[in-house]
């Protein structure tokens, strides 16, 4: 199961059924799950847990120092989840002091060849992110989020789960849940509804979403005046709630 090229440290904590391919690095505060698959060449260092059965394809670098010039070798973390694809040439970075030490990416992720997810990164669960989308520090990304190849996400910039972004989007303002975003600057072009229907968002649940889509976007309001008409409908859908909570907590502004 680990190929004798491979360069392990002895402090690597190991499962029993890990695969490690042909010169793979391993470094010693590395942990590694159950059931995953390591690739040949790829490189996995610093205080790196990744959980099991995930697959991690060549020349990938996990776990690297953050590319940041304040970070001055303190001991930050990346946490990886389970079952998550990894592709070729993807770079994932770990935490620094200046935000929660720690980067994160949950489960059931499919990330694509040279994706770049930067330092302080924070990844839901049942992501698609397509070739050379690239997150710079602090991004935070809901579960079931959809970005397009080549899309740029500024730092601190959220989005919202189900939201999906055309490719080579320039994401600068937080997307809302559920919106589809487009163009570098980015802008909204409608729900993803068809996300929605794929995850069984019921009929009615998509009206109710689709309505507050034009108070957000299609009745001239202020943001703020948009987020009290959503406020005040958010106790009958859930899935409303979610989108104002979001609006309420943002901190970038919108793209809008």
């Amino acid at each position: 199961m680990i190929h004798a090229t491979a360069v392990i440290d002895p402090a690597a904590e190991i499962a029993g059924n890990v695969s490690i391919g042909p010169y793979a690095v391993i470094g010693a505060n590395v942990a590694i799950g159950a059931g995953t698959h390591i690739s040949p060449h790829v490189v996995i260092k610093g205080h790196t847990h990744i959980g099991r059965d995930n697959r991690i394809y060549q020349f990938a670098s996990i776990g690297e120092d953050p590319q940041d010039k304040k970070y001055g070798g303190e001991p930050t973390r990346l946490e990886i989840g389970d079952r998550n694809t990894i592709r070729e040439f993807v770079t994932i970075n770990r935490g620094t002091v200046q935000d929660k030490g720690v980067t994160r990416v949950g489960d059931d992720n499919w990330i694509m060849a040279y994706v770049h997810i930067a330092h302080d990164c924070q990844v839901g669960n049942h992501t698609i992110f397509a070739n050379n989308a690239s997150l710079a520090g602090h991004v935070t990304v809901g579960d079931y989020v959809i970005l397009g190849g080549f899309t740029l996400v500024h730092q601190f910039c959220s989005l919202g789960p189900h939201s999906l972004t055309a490719y080579g989007a320039g994401i600068s303002l937080d997307v809302p849940p559920y919106v589809t975003v487009g163009g570098s600057p980015a802008r909204p072009h409608g729900l993803n509804m068809e996300g929605l229907r794929r995850r069984g968002f019921p009929e009615p649940v998509r009206r109710v979403l689709k309505q507050a889509y034009k108070t957000l976007y299609r009745e001239n309001r202020s943001l703020q005046d948009a987020i009290a008409v959503l406020r005040d409908k958010q106790e009958t859908c859930a899935e409303l709630a979610v989108l104002v909570s979001f609006l309420e907590h943002q901190k970038r502004g919108i793209v809008r």
